[in-house]
């Protein structure tokens, strides 16, 4: 049924959300500008330099050069202290190999390879797309569009994992099949074909898995 199966990174192979959330609440407290977390859950999923004019729209006087360095700051040295888990069933879906696998995140090219270093799974992928490879980042269809070209398949013929309804958008205008995993924000599915609690469950779902 499908040729492909492309994950997204945070918060659906990896459990970097809750970190991400605590350190983000932390450098707009520092900075003087304490945001909610119902603030910060309309970032996840979202590219930095989108999520920068989203930070701009509601705190116009936050110095957001400012910002970055302690927000990426207190997430890295969380990560690198504590490590990353993986989600619920991410190792033995990863580890079965059913079909060629490409993750396709809006992460940057340095810091997606990191996360991957550090959870354990850097060399479990036959592509890596980072939202550096493409000019137009979720929830634009570019970078699954560009998976499925570099691995020379039709993107409806891709099964695609994702959490956030930003990824889960991209993945559908791109064509292919979405199966959503909600994280830390609810989801209704708009842009899912499925909703599932799990990777391993959507895969039932997918039919990859009896």
């Amino acid at each position: 049924m499908f040729d492909a199966i492309f994950f997204d990174l945070d918060g659906t192979l990896i459990d970097t959300e809750s970190l991400a959330m605590a350190a983000g609440l932390a450098a707009f407290a520092e900075l003087g500008h304490p945001v909610s977390e119902a603030f910060l859950h309309q970032l996840v999923g979202v590219d930095l330099p989108t999520s920068g004019k989203m930070i701009k729209a509601l705190l116009p006087n936050l110095d957001q050069t400012a910002l970055h360095p302690l927000w990426q700051g207190g997430f890295r040295a969380a990560m690198d202290l504590n490590g990353l888990a993986l989600k619920p069933g991410a190792e033995a879906l990863l580890q079965a190999r059913l079909l060629p696998m490409a993750l396709v995140t809006s992460s940057g090219r340095r810091e997606a390879h990191h996360k991957l270093a550090v959870a354990g799974i850097a060399e479990m992928f036959d592509l890596i797309i980072t939202v550096d490879d493409v000019t137009a980042p979720k929830p634009d269809p570019a970078p699954y569009l560009l998976a499925a070209e570099k691995l020379g398949v039709s993107p409806d013929r891709c099964l695609v994992f994702e959490d956030s309804e930003t990824g889960a958008e991209a993945a559908h205008r791109a064509g292919c099949f979405v199966v959503q995993i909600p994280d830390v924000v609810p989801s209704q599915g708009r842009w899912a074909h499925h909703l599932a609690d799990n990777l391993l469950a959507g895969a039932r779902h997918a039919g990859l898995l009896i």
